[in-house]
């Protein structure tokens, strides 16, 4: 068995990025700026906005964070959504989410300018990707691709079955995995909450991706040997033994199942690292793209 390590793979991706940031330093370019929305204090937000500064800061990219209010109108953020489309000096910018209840999260992403939508969320990027155009692919899905080509796991003719499907990690995943191309070329299953006898897709898999967010869900006796497993959950359960109270729990049951793996995931330090590392990856293609625009 093989841990598909998302902490060191994301640690790679950031120097490789820092190092071509240098490049550009030196060839009198300008760095890659990325700008986050944060409307509101939701605590988990906070950390994950922080640690997206922390890493703009760590490779030489120029940051900024938009503090708004809890209770900024939908107008007065579609203002400034549109501020930040017409900012000549910003590469990409990502809204955080969850937004506040009295504001529609679709019109928000609808708003945003696909060239600057450096977290792939946009119709325009969705459907350029379907089509397998340029365009910016989902962080965690981008995150996921990388890895199964670094660690080359041969996804060609195999059988992935997907758990989950979200618009964020789910759904692009069941398309990227068919796409043609190294990694992909799979045979896909989407499968979810409403499948019936789930455990007899998982079963016939080479891959699962998971991303169902109820912890442990995936056993061993649901797996066969040699089996890759990605885990996209991440769920804080309680634990009184632990100092935080709580520890993070993916959706596979990591004990049992890496006994039959080939390839897997930990969690923490799988995926969730990795996720980071590409909306980094992603702001850098905004900002040559934007460079080869004005050319």
């Amino acid at each position: 068995m093989q841990l598909l390590d998302g902490k060191k793979t994301s640690n790679d991706i950031k120097n490789e990025i820092a190092v071509e940031v240098q490049s550009i330093k030196a060839a009198g370019g300008k760095v890659p700026h990325l700008a986050a929305v944060l409307v509101g204090n939701n605590g988990a937000s906070l950390t994950y906005v922080g640690s997206k500064v922390k890493s703009c800061q760590e490779i030489g990219f120029d940051s900024t964070l938009v503090a708004l209010p809890e209770t900024i109108t939908e107008d007065e953020l579609l203002a400034k959504i549109k501020e930040l489309n017409e900012d000549d000096n910003l590469d990409g910018y990502i809204v955080q989410l969850p937004l506040p209840k009295h504001i529609d999260e679709q019109k928000i992403l609808l708003a945003i300018d696909p060239d600057k939508d450096v977290d792939g969320f946009h119709p325009t990027n969705f459907g350029r990707m379907a089509l397998e155009m340029e365009s910016f692919i989902p962080a965690t899905p981008f995150g996921i691709m990388e890895l199964l080509e670094r660690y080359k796991v041969e996804t060609a003719g195999k059988h992935t079955v997907v758990i989950g499907r979200s618009h964020i990690v789910g759904r692009p995943m069941s398309i990227l995995m068919s796409r043609k191309g190294n990694p992909g070329d799979s045979t896909v299953t989407l499968t979810h909450s409403r499948t019936k006898d789930l455990a007899e897709f998982t079963k016939n898999a080479d891959i699962i991706i998971t991303a169902l967010g109820v912890p442990e869900f995936l056993k061993a006796d649901m797996v066969k040997e040699g089996v890759t497993v990605i885990d996209v959950g991440i769920t804080r359960v309680e634990d009184a033994s632990n100092a935080k109270g709580y520890v993070i729990k993916g959706d596979v049951d990591f004990d049992g199942v890496s006994k039959k793996a080939s390839f897997i995931t930990p969690v923490p330090g799988g995926v969730g690292p990795m996720t980071i590392a590409m909306l980094l990856k992603n702001t850098l293609l905004a900002r040559k793209m934007r460079s080869a625009k004005n050319k």
